[in-house]
């Protein structure tokens, strides 16, 4: 199986696709130095190989890359955040944590 994942800034959209065939998407938006990852979805033939993590990987390490402020308001992304925060919480400011569920109880 073949992956890629492309930004497509005529969409607003990170793209992963098996084999070449579009498997699914992560809508962003990008304002002052900060992106806002809207919705992301995997169509339902390719659910279960983890494809949905590889593109918000993709799209979150173009943040990094970028140095961008990052504002997770879909849950996957938030989710994907939480799961990898040593890489990507600092991408989301402090006082931003609790709106998007990023707070973990020490």
């Amino acid at each position: 199986m073949s992956l890629s994942v492309l930004k497509n800034d005529e969409l607003n959209r990170f793209e992963i696709y098996s084999d070449g065939e579009l498997a699914g998407f992560a809508d962003f938006k990008i304002e002052n130095q900060k992106i806002s990852y809207t919705h992301t979805e995997i169509d339902p033939r390719f659910g279960g190989q983890g494809l949905g993590s590889q593109l918000i990987k993709e799209a979150l390490d173009e943040a990094l890359e970028q140095n961008l402020e990052v504002a997770p308001y879909c849950s996957f992304v938030s989710a994907y955040i939480k799961k990898n925060g040593e890489k990507y919480l600092h991408l989301v400011p402090v006082s931003k944590h609790k709106s998007f569920n990023l707070v973990t109880n020490l």
